[in-house]
């Protein structure tokens, strides 16, 4: 709603808007381009305007959506998810985002994971072993080793910290 009031205001026709992609009915001139990233910066977002800088926040997207909001799309194959929704060839996908990232997708995939099951840890609502499974984890100790490897701590470690720190709520 944000970036479609923007485009409202600069007069930009809007023909989609979705996760990280803006589909103009028409070319913006170099001055609502300038005005457009103006705005949008003002409200802490990026414009992107080149092929592959697209196509790597694509990924990016896609990975994020599938590991924080489509539990269940989880246990597809990486590679070819990224190749059908995205119409490459999934080293072509491989070597874009390594040279510009400078990490494989695999380690962002991973990284987003960890990222995740820090939340679900602290929330404190599914045990290790839940939280292997809705993250496709093939053991609990899978996961807990590749969780010491991003992290440096045990899963367990790692929520008595954050639990130590919390304040219960009439405490707040």
């Amino acid at each position: 709603m944000v970036v479609q009031n923007e485009m409202d205001k600069l007069g930009l026709g809007v023909r989609s808007i979705t996760l990280g992609e803006v589909v103009l009915t028409n070319e913006p001139t170099a001055v609502q381009k300038q005005e457009l990233e103006k705005a949008l910066t003002a409200l802490g977002f990026e414009v992107i305007d080149d092929k592959k800088s697209r196509l790597i926040e694509k990924i990016k997207n896609i990975i994020i959506k599938l590991v924080h909001y489509d539990d269940s799309d989880l246990k597809s194959n990486l590679s070819n998810l990224l190749s059908n929704e995205l119409h490459h060839d999934y080293n072509y996908l491989s070597n874009l985002f390594s040279e510009v990232e400078g990490t494989t997708i695999e380690k962002y995939f991973i990284a987003q994971k960890i990222e995740k099951v820090k939340e679900l840890l602290v929330y404190d609502e599914l045990s290790l072993s839940e939280i292997a499974y809705r993250l496709n984890y093939s053991s609990v100790a899978y996961l807990s080793n590749q969780f010491k490897k991003v992290t440096g701590l045990t899963p367990s470690h790692f929520k008595q910290i954050k639990t130590d720190k919390r304040k219960p709520l009439d405490e707040v």
